[in-house]
């Protein structure tokens, strides 16, 4: 049974409130309290003991019992009886299903000619638990020896570039930014995608710090700060080097933390004096006035004292140059000094703050000896269609699912849907729904909801460690991803102990001896201990100490130590076939592919779209409601024109990730996107898209 807290008598006799956390792909890894009744969960809402949550929830997951309970779901193990990618299925036994894919993992795993490493994990972000995660999973593609994951369909350039320049993802304390005097708010919808961080900075704005947003769409955020600086996609190193440049020439620095606290700041100097706001305005596309306005805002500070603060997110790293940018912005602070106040400095990712046993979760011991490929999970679309051959190892012909929807939010989505509808490519889905993903599955094996099952999480965008308990009993043959992958094990005859541990036991290994779990039982969460101005003194965690303006490390690799402006592969130019640049921000009631079929969130966004400034519009007599063509050479894509201020001219969002089954024609947003990679991180770009649009015909054809 799980450890409950008891409403008090009055309210709610015969209820129960369990302490858990969301689950969910945000910063904000809220803590949890759901309500149960005679076994039913009746209500999740915040858990208002926990001070980063406040007992707010974003609207998504405040309906999440209509997800737990929603009719569609898959609730037995299924086995496909139609063509691949028909969504024709018959319901099967957990024994033979597990004997089944036993038996083709089997047979792969012990062909010479194709071997463990012919079987690939396909997993991300579905939950960020450390347990539901990859830890029991890690131990059976171990033990196995199949082909390992380079997980980084979202953050891994950012990270890279935090790591070349502070030597870990870490930064500022979120709730710190109450105290700013300036935020810039960078590449971040906050109002959507980090609620929690927003309350920070309506805190600091009422106190009268000025907000400002760097953003190419005029997000709601950007409607809520005081300036707005919507500049072109890929291009924000350009912007940070002119705020270099204009820092330097007006001797807005703090030279005494540069001395003491920096490394490679002659070279930085000369690259950013490279970068007069004029040559910087005509890259960006915004006026040369808002560039020296925000050197002078933050710049400001130096002589004042008032700290300044940059809330950095990931959408800026979706091009090309995404971890250059990432590193130019993440200079600026001891340009200035900002890092000496705790209110100061910058937060992009605080993950480095948090050390968990990957080893005894993952048990990297268990592979045996021997060359281990690697396969990026970006390039799924490239890697399902590529024959064996010496320079790539064996063909994929298996490949395991879960906590991931790659046929939805994988780029360049015809190639992935192609190579998921290999005949000879043996898929397994571990799955809530039938997802875009799961219609090509040989098997789908039914797994639990974060309400049911047990789990530890850490966050990204704070320094709290949360605990997950079941509210309530599986529903119907659900498994939670540990127990599927114990009986996987169970069923290919590995007999390691390590396959017996408990979701408990598996809990208490993942953490350090700075985690109290008697206190993460009793509250639900725990918060670690961390410096309040964390490089007030230096202290930075890269080779020298120093936040690392040249990275030794980075120069070996390309030659280049110094963060650098490094134009889109696509960057969208008038008169050409593709002039529009595209951005595939989420919709703002969904999160990544989740939540897509939550019928009442599916209905407040409608159908699919693209936001179109009217100037783009015009030229190509499109009004809002219409349905249009969005396409390039990869693919494309139908969905409703709606024109929008939100739009820049030259610059089209296309809101994402609706599951192709709910768009036009089977199709979504990523049918245009592309496989090539980042500077750092090798990471996709999604973000580096040219397209062109046109007006369908008003007539019966019309796929809307």
């Amino acid at each position: 049974m799980p450890e409950t807290i008891t409403i008090h008598a009055d309210t709610a006799a015969s209820s129960q409130q369990i302490l858990g956390a969301c689950p969910h792909d945000c910063p904000d890894t809220c803590s949890l309290l759901t309500t149960v009744q005679g076994g039913v969960a009746v209500r999740v809402q915040g858990n208002p003991n926990h001070p980063q949550t406040d007992g707010v929830l974003c609207t998504k997951v405040a309906r999440y019992t209509e997800r737990t309970y929603h009719p569609e779901r898959i609730l037995t193990p299924l086995r496909r009886s139609g063509p691949k990618g028909s969504g024709q299925f018959t319901a099967v036994s957990w024994d033979e299903a597990l004997a089944s894919i036993a038996h083709h993992l089997g047979t792969i795993a012990a062909d010479p000619a194709r071997g463990p490493q012919a079987i690939l994990p396909y997993s991300y972000a579905g939950t960020m638990g450390w347990i539901q995660g990859e830890a029991m999973a890690d131990r059976f593609f171990n033990r196995l020896g199949a082909s390992l994951l380079d997980r980084t369909i979202c953050s891994s350039a950012g990270g890279a570039a935090l790591e070349a320049t502070f030597g870990a993802k870490v930064g500022m304390r979120v709730e710190f930014f109450a105290e700013s005097k300036l935020i810039i708010i960078w590449g971040s919808n906050a109002i959507g995608s980090n609620l929690h961080f927003w309350r920070y900075a309506q805190a600091a704005k009422r106190h009268g710090a000025k907000l400002i947003c760097i953003d190419p769409r005029k997000t709601e955020t950007a409607e809520k700060c005081q300036e707005h600086i919507a500049l072109r996609p890929g291009t924000d190193a350009a912007l940070a080097l002119a705020l270099m440049h204009q820092l330097i020439t007006h001797d807005w620095l703090d030279h005494d933390y540069i001395a003491q606290y920096t490394l490679g700041w002659d070279a930085l100097r000369a690259r950013a004096l490279e970068w007069s706001p004029g040559r910087a305005a005509l890259v960006c596309g915004i006026p040369v006035e808002q560039i020296e306005q925000l050197a002078r805002d933050y710049g400001a500070s130096v002589a004042s004292g008032a700290p300044a603060a940059i809330r950095l997110n990931y959408g800026m790293q979706r091009a090309r140059g995404g971890g250059n940018a990432v590193r130019a912005v993440a200079c600026l602070p001891a340009l200035i000094g900002a890092w000496r106040h705790r209110a100061g400095g910058l937060l992009l990712s605080a993950s480095g703050t948090h050390q968990f046993d990957h080893s005894a979760l993952g048990r990297p011991d268990l592979r045996k000896s021997g060359p281990v490929r690697t396969i990026n999970m970006s390039t799924i679309g490239d890697e399902l269609l590529r024959p064996a051959g010496p320079a790539f190892g064996p063909k994929i012909d298996a490949l395991l699912v879960y906590n991931s929807n790659p046929v939805a939010v994988a780029p360049d989505s015809s190639k992935v849907a192609r190579g998921f509808a290999r005949e000879d490519l043996f898929t397994v889905v571990l799955e809530h729904f039938q997802t875009d993903t799961a219609d090509y599955a040989d098997y789908i094996l039914p797994a639990t909801t974060q309400l049911e099952h047990w789990d530890v999480h850490t966050t990204y965008g704070h320094t709290d460690i949360l605990l997950n308990r079941p509210a309530i009993a599986a529903i119907g043959e659900a498994r939670a991803n540990t127990e599927i992958f114990r009986s996987l094990a169970g069923a290919m005859g590995f007999a390691d102990p390590c396959f017996a541990e408990d979701d408990l036991t598996l809990c208490r290994s993942a953490l350090d001896s700075r985690v109290d779990f008697s206190q993460l039982i009793d509250r639900g969460f725990v918060t670690l201990p961390a410096p309040e101005a964390p490089f007030a003194h230096g202290g930075f965690f890269t080779p020298s100490g120093k936040c690392e303006f040249f990275s030794g490390r980075l120069a070996g690799q390309d030659g280049d130590g110094l963060p650098d402006y490094v134009p889109n592969y696509e960057p969208g130019v008038a008169g050409s076939a593709y002039p529009l640049s595209m951005i595939s921000p989420p919709a703002r009631n969904f999160l990544n592919s989740t939540f897509v079929n939550v019928k009442s969130l599916r209905s407040i966004e409608g159908v699919p779209k693209v936001e179109i400034n009217a100037q783009d519009a015009d030229a190509r007599n499109i009004k809002s409601g219409e349905t249009v063509r969005v396409f390039n050479a990869r693919g494309q894509y139908h969905c409703q024109a709606e024109v929008s201020d939100r739009a820049r001219p030259g610059v089209v969002h296309g809101l994402g990730v609706w599951w192709r089954k709910y768009g036009a024609q089977g199709t979504n947003v990523n049918e245009v996107t592309g496989q090539r990679l980042t500077d750092m991180g090798r990471a996709p770009t999604f973000y580096d898209c040219a397209v062109q649009i046109e007006r369908c015909p008003p007539d019966g054809d019309n796929p809307l």
